[in-house]
């Protein structure tokens, strides 16, 4: 065999091997990219998973969080009623009893004014029931009861019944001009108006001729 034959029988060989050679590299090169691919891809579906349980999560805390604030304004609200009930119940508590001592407190009034202060006889009795009832009313004071004597005063719908209307030349128009029977109120709730007389008004008497 001659030299020029076995050379070109050397390099169809070296031709051959070199294929093959850049053919598995391009077969490793080609399996390496799906595999990274593929690693990507499961990535991205995990990041997809941990997005989708941190909204959830999210979701689920801001309900909690509502539901806490929810909670606390109702027991607040439940709180705030409770103290305005027993607010009611300590202020009107002693009401119907107060009722019971309205009539009380009238008698004694009556029998002051039925009594004369001056008469020696009734001196002692009228001092007496007089000293009573100061110390009555300065009792019930204190638990709230307010007397409500309007003499001289704007006439008050709210606070007064008037039982009828004169003319007079003594009082404004719409004024108190006499008090039948003294009101009471307690804290602030009205439990008795002031009977009244409330004046019309009038002018003085014309006397020129």
């Amino acid at each position: 065999m001659s030299n020029e034959s076995s050379k070109a029988e050397q390099e169809q060989v070296d031709t051959v091997v070199e294929g093959e050679i850049l053919t598995t590299d391009e077969a490793e090169t080609g399996t390496d990219e799906a595999g990274l691919m593929d690693e990507l891809t499961q990535a991205n579906f995990r990041i997809e998973e941990l997005e989708q349980a941190l909204a959830e999560s999210q979701t689920k805390v801001e309900e909690q969080v509502d539901s806490v604030t929810r909670a606390a304004a109702s027991e607040a609200n439940i709180r705030r009623r409770a103290a305005q009930d027993v607010e009611k119940a300590r202020k009107f508590a002693l009401e119907k009893f107060a009722n019971e001592l309205l009539p009380v407190i009238d008698n004694m009034e009556r029998a002051l004014e039925g009594t004369d202060a001056e008469a020696e006889e009734a001196k002692a009795i009228y001092e007496g029931v007089e000293l009573t009832l100061k110390n009555f009313i300065s009792t019930v004071d204190k638990f709230g009861l307010k007397v409500i004597d309007p003499q001289g005063e704007a006439f008050n719908p709210e606070h007064h019944q008037a039982i009828g209307m004169q003319p007079s030349p003594d009082f404004p128009e719409n004024t108190v001009m006499m008090v039948m029977q003294k009101g009471y109120i307690l804290n602030d709730r009205l439990l008795r108006p002031a009977m009244v007389m409330v004046s019309q008004g009038g002018g003085s008497v014309d006397t020129k001729a």
